[in-house]
């Protein structure tokens, strides 16, 4: 399989032109729940039309973001982790991997993957990194595991324990088995001491329109959502040390004061993950 180039080293318009305008993209939308501006009519359009089947999507959005913070503060603060690979990455809003990691430790180093070529184009300009640290990009496919960790290498001490961020991305994937496989794969590329956080949407039976917004989405935009009940999310960390209080609503893991109101359960369920 050939190498693909790192985003930062891809031509501006080589990204660009894979951008597609007539479409909703997930990405978009959720930097538009976000209240990012990163968005187009269409995805716009499409994001109200699910705030319509599910009112509290913002709110998930919103969950998922702080779960992201708290956990990557949690990491560098009681862990010890200096390194992150964030795949998944989303178009830059505030308190990004980096931003928080470093924030706190500016020698971390952060590397992103994505392979949206909006996301790629903005990770040009957003994702930067403190002097003392660094922050590469890569544009690749969460399938291709082999490539994302030789690549990885160049930034990040892959002997060193990682902290691998997997936050909304696996949904991506439709098979189970292929699900499971590609984040095994991901922490056998990672050494003791590694920590992964992953966030995932769910279906329940408490929260049937979040499965009539997931099947909106499902005919009108792309790529393809798949919905897993919590236990099923639980299986993404065997042969992990769960931290408490374990695969949760992401608006219920730690939750902090500062993280503003009551927390309220969401259908974005996430967990961390210590590797022995």
């Amino acid at each position: 399989m050939p190498e693909n180039p790192a985003a930062s080293e891809l031509p501006a318009e080589g990204v660009l032109s894979r951008i597609i305008t007539t479409r909703p993209h997930t990405a978009r939308i959720w930097n538009y729940w976000l209240g990012g501006g990163d968005y187009y009519e269409v995805d716009r359009a499409a994001g109200e039309r699910i705030r319509q089947l599910h009112p509290g999507i913002g709110d998930y959005a919103r969950a998922d973001r702080l779960f992201l913070g708290r956990a990557v503060r949690h990491l560098v603060t009681e862990c010890g982790i200096r390194q992150f690979l964030d795949i998944g990455t989303g178009l830059p809003t505030a308190d990004n991997t980096h931003e928080v990691a470093q924030r706190l430790a500016p020698d971390a180093r952060i590397v992103y993957v994505d392979n949206d070529p909006l996301v790629l184009a903005h990770a040009r300009a957003l994702l930067t990194s403190a002097p003392e640290g660094r922050t590469d990009h890569l544009d690749e496919d969460l399938r291709n595991v082999d490539a994302i960790l030789e690549r990885a290498a160049r930034t990040l001490d892959l002997s060193e324990p990682v902290g691998l961020m997997l936050l909304g991305v696996v949904i991506f994937i439709g098979d189970d088995a292929e699900a499971y496989d590609i984040v095994r794969r991901l922490l056998e590329g990672l050494p003791s001491g590694s920590h992964l956080v992953l966030s995932h949407t769910i279906t329940s039976p408490a929260m049937p329109d979040v499965d009539a917004a997931v099947s909106y989405w499902n005919q009108h935009g792309t790529p393809w959502i798949t919905q897993r009940t919590p236990e099923a999310v639980a299986r993404f960390f065997d042969g992990l040390d769960l931290l408490e209080p374990g695969v949760v609503s992401c608006s219920r893991w730690r939750p902090q004061p500062t993280d503003g109101d009551e927390p309220v359960e969401v259908a974005m369920f996430g967990g961390v993950g210590h590797k022995p």
